[in-house]
């Protein structure tokens, strides 16, 4: 009976209104801890920093702070930290039991450096960051602390007096020692105070807190901790995804704050602060001086309030203070509200962008580097119905001669929606499915989500519930929700032998039917809980000591590690993993991919999904997409072509759409569309050499591969808000087409000294200006760099392991200005081998007429078949000759081909081997 109503009531939800119903989350007014740290305002902070505490060794400070309110004590801890970061650390002096500090996101402790006291006084100390004269000052009354270099303030700390950190206390209608009550006593007080400003009841969602039908039961009481940032000079900042929005965040003054909180939001609203599926707690602060950033390591729900002295000035707003000579500075101010956990901030420094996202990986770790073939195209619905409808649709790419590498199976491959299984009617065979993929160089990803139908007779259950491994209720029972099975389980991640348990489950003896081009997908897991207090778990629900509401935004996190780890384990650590992942958390990026979760096939979810996918990889997640056409609803063709030629330029490019919209495969919207669509997909197929390549180098360093412009023009404010177009890596500039009947858009070409090439036209424009594009529904505005040398391949196949040993084709981009340079790299595409020193690594330049490949890891050791087939040079002259010279000191003529009126000269079958040193002399 519970089943088939929870059918019923599941069949209502899908296929009722396709709007989010906002009533199902929490405003920060319906939040009592967001509601009772946001109703403080700016004033004299409580707090003053004890001096006679203060410690101080080679590796950290430490403070003791007093709250004059309720004589409570912190502990301050402060640490400067290689690489230009400094770490703020603030907890209970001595709480009445230990508060949550999130593990396993920092790759490893953090090394610190040296802090040596310049000056000391009644008033505060003063302490050296080491270089450029920077310094950091604490002030005791009330406690602040301020960063600075030179005589520029680069960043404050409790400036505002928004610090907030509610101890840990003896509910006050239970039995405490004489000491503790007294404190108790202290403590009401001050929050009577309070509350009598806000006009409510002392104990109002301390203690206990509803939600519509739920009750929060909060053991521990309040518990929230809350620190305000000042940004002086700073009018843009970015990040904190996940949310629908624009790349730079708006000023939260006449609303909610931004929120971070896993959940599972059906078909979310765009540009406004709801919490979405993922959380990474990082902001980047830019202007054109300097860049910043704050990591707030916490997993509790977050909220996070920006307010602006500039915010709402226009821009003859912005002049009448100029002329009129008004000296006010522009400023940002962040303020981060967490319900629980401790204060741990790391500021990174900078100066550059590209020096914080260096400090965030040395923090967190960098993108994990995919298998090439995750870079190509994938094509996913819910769901492929049987082994038969995926055998129909991987033939239909081949007869309409359109490139893909996975097909994707939702939950309904499963038998009863019990993951690690598969249908025995639909899906009786996988291996030979899977086999026939495998003969044609494809792959598959299936569908594993963490929430397990309780059910005796399915072993996975079974083996969880025996080891105990099933999060508890707040009554020490198994944890139960409904979600797809049903009732459902769901595994503590937070716990190691949970996760190397799980990660064993994919080994191919344990996984029945898989294979090694098996690859996995894990969705739902926020924790998404179709019954619980806003479609997610109770926050009572407890991980062994901790609660859930300590530990929420870690749970995706979690999940993705142990599956990732499952599918290293499973080939011997021989082979790279790739899994997707709906909900994420800092961190995340070194476990595989992620997507923008449920959209819609409207035009504004086309949009969006650019600043969204930018705002990811600023917080070092790179590996971002949108479910191409839209997930719900039914595109137009002409939004389905769009979204394609959007997509092929988007790190993660898969398409995907719900049960009950009618079929989409590319083919099926007739035969000019399906011409434009495969154009679409092999440009991406051309550009996989330079994909593969970028996501090398973030892999290396932390850069994003789909990157803001203001990134390399970090001085060009035209550039600062910019949200729809983008680079990837240096060299591309793409300007996707995202109107509805659009006949023209305006690209902004950045760089006062730079020219861009139109890829397909080979027209060369100069930079510094807004260039106005006629459009036809084939066109995707993307340019490339004058000065660069991008590799492709030109002779495109089935799948991209088809590709593997083909010729590239270089386009080298002149400058008269610069040198142009590029990079080649090649390994074998999908084991860890590269750890090993097995790949080719050349720098590719040409200046002064000449063009040649330098080797740039000469103690590397990897052979490739691949050769040169074609040069391409864009802005060239025309030469008499052009002479190839290769290592062993040949020489001979090469053939070419000059097109006057565009400046573009071809190289005909050089043939030189990808791998090798030479260079090409033009005279």
């Amino acid at each position: 009976m519970m089943a088939s109503a929870f059918i019923l009531w599941l069949a209502v939800c899908l296929s009722g209104s396709w709007a989010v119903d906002r009533g199902n989350f929490k405003t920060c007014d319906q939040s009592a801890f967001c509601k009772r740290q946001r109703a403080l305002k700016p004033t004299e902070s409580p707090y003053r920093a004890l001096l006679e505490t203060m410690e101080l060794t080679n590796t950290r400070l430490t403070l003791q702070l007093i709250n004059d309110n309720n004589k409570v004590r912190l502990l301050l801890e402060l640490y400067r930290l290689q690489g230009n970061i400094t770490r703020v650390k603030i907890n209970e002096l001595k709480p009445l039991k230990p508060r949550y500090e999130v593990p396993d996101v920092l790759i490893r402790e953090p090394p610190t450096e040296p802090l040596s006291l310049l000056s000391q006084d009644e008033n505060g100390v003063v302490l050296s960051l080491g270089a450029d004269s920077q310094r950091v000052i604490v002030s005791a009354r009330p406690f602040r602390l301020d960063i600075m270099e030179g005589r520029e303030v680069l960043m404050s700390l409790n400036s505002r007096g928004l610090l907030a950190f509610e101890h840990l206390r003896i509910r006050k209608d239970t039995q405490a020692e004489p000491e503790a009550e007294n404190k108790e006593e202290a403590d009401q007080t001050n929050q009577a105070e309070v509350a009598k400003e806000e006009g409510e009841k002392v104990d109002d969602g301390m203690w206990e807190e509803t939600f519509k039908s739920h009750s929060d039961s909060k053991p521990n009481g309040p518990s929230a901790v809350s620190l305000d940032f000042s940004l002086p000079g700073v009018e843009h900042v970015y990040g904190i995804p996940e949310h629908a929005d624009t790349l730079r965040l708006k000023t939260t003054d006449n609303g909610d704050p931004y929120r971070l909180y896993n959940l599972d939001v059906f078909q979310y609203e765009l540009y406004n602060p709801m919490a979405l599926y993922g959380a990474v707690p990082v902001m980047l602060a830019h202007n054109a001086q300097r860049t910043t950033g704050i990591f707030w390591l916490n997993a509790a729900e977050t909220w996070v309030d920006i307010s602006s002295n500039t915010a709402g000035k226009t821009v003859f707003g912005k002049m009448l203070d100029y002329v009129q000579g008004s000296s006010e500075t522009p400023q940002t101010d962040v303020r981060w509200i967490s319900e629980s956990g401790i204060i741990d901030v790391f500021i990174m420094l900078g100066p550059t962008a590209k020096d914080v996202f260096s400090q965030y990986a040395s923090l967190t770790g960098t993108q994990s580097f995919p298998p090439l073939s995750s870079l190509a195209y994938h094509q996913c619905r819910w769901n492929y119905n049987d082994q038969e409808d995926v055998k129909a649709v991987d033939m239909g790419f081949d007869e309409h001669d359109i490139p893909y590498d996975f097909i994707w199976l939702d939950i309904e491959h499963t038998d009863g929606k019990r993951y690690f299984t598969w249908d025995p009617h639909k899906f009786a065979t996988p291996k030979e499915m899977l086999q026939g993929l495998m003969d044609k160089k494809r792959k598959m990803v299936a569908i594993v989500d963490p929430h397990i139908k309780v059910d005796s007779s399915y072993k996975i259950h079974n083996e969880i519930r025996s080891r105990g491994y099933y999060i508890k209720n707040k009554d020490g029972g198994d944890y139960e929700g409904w979600c797809w099975p049903g009732s459902a389980g769901y595994p503590d991640f937070t716990r190691a032998d949970m996760r190397s348990w799980w990660a064993s489950m994919f080994a191919y003896d344990q996984y029945e039917g898989s294979m090694e081009n098996l690859y996995t997908w894990n969705d739902m897991n926020e924790p998404s809980v179709f019954n619980g207090p806003e479609v997610t778990m109770h926050k009572d629900a407890t991980h062994g000591d901790w609660e859930h509401r300590d530990v929420h935004n870690l749970y995706g996190f979690y999940v993705q590690m142990a599956t990732a780890e499952g599918q290293i384990q499973r080939s011997g650590g021989v082979e790279r993993p790739f899994v997707l992942t709906r909900a994420f958390f800092a961190g995340s990026q070194r476990y595989g991919a992620v997507w923008t979760g449920d959209n819609a096939a409207e035009w504004d979810h086309l949009k969006i999904s650019i600043p969204m996918c930018l705002s990811l990889g600023l917080v070092g997640i790179s590996f971002c997409g949108a479910d191409v056409g839209g997930f719900f609803k039914t595109p137009s063709s002409e939004l389905l072509v769009r979204w394609y030629q959007t997509g092929a330029y988007q790190p993660f490019f898969r398409a995907h759409a719900h049960l009950d919209t009618p079929r989409r495969e590319p083919w099926l919207f007739g035969p000019e569309n399906t011409a434009l669509i495969r154009e679409a997909v092999r440009q991406r197929y051309t550009l996989l050499p330079y994909w593969y390549l970028q996501f090398y180098h973030t892999h290396r360093t932390g850069e994003p591969v789909m990157r803001p412009l203001w990134v390399e023009y970090p001085q060009d404010p035209a550039t600062f808000a910019l949200d729809d177009e983008f680079l990837i890596g240096r060299d591309l500039l793409v300007h996707p087409v995202t109107e509805e009947g659009a006949r023209g858009v305006t690209a902004y070409l950045p760089g006062k000294n730079e020219v861009w090439f139109d890829v397909n036209t080979f027209q060369k424009h100069n930079g510094a200006q807004n260039l106005y594009i006629p459009v036809t529904m084939n066109s995707i505005p993307v340019f490339q760099r004058g000065g660069s040398i991008i590799p492709r391949k030109l002779r495109v196949r089935r799948s991209s392991t088809c590709m593997e040993h083909d010729p590239y084709t270089l386009y080298v981009a002149l400058n008269p200005q610069r040198t142009a340079e590029g990079e080649l790299y090649i390994d074998d595409g999908h084991t860890f081998n590269y750890e090993k020193k097995e790949f080719v690594h050349r720098r590719l330049s040409f200046v002064s007429n000449i063009l040649s490949s330098v080797d740039l890891a000469p103690d590397a050791q990897f052979t490739t078949p691949s050769w040169i087939e074609r040069v391409v040079i864009l802005g060239a002259s025309k030469p008499s000759n052009v002479t190839l010279k290769t290592a062993d000191g040949q020489e001979s003529q090469l053939e070419f081909d000059f097109d006057s009126s565009m400046s573009v000269l071809t190289l005909r079958k050089p043939g030189m081997n990808a791998g090798a040193d030479w260079t090409v002399t033009l005279k």
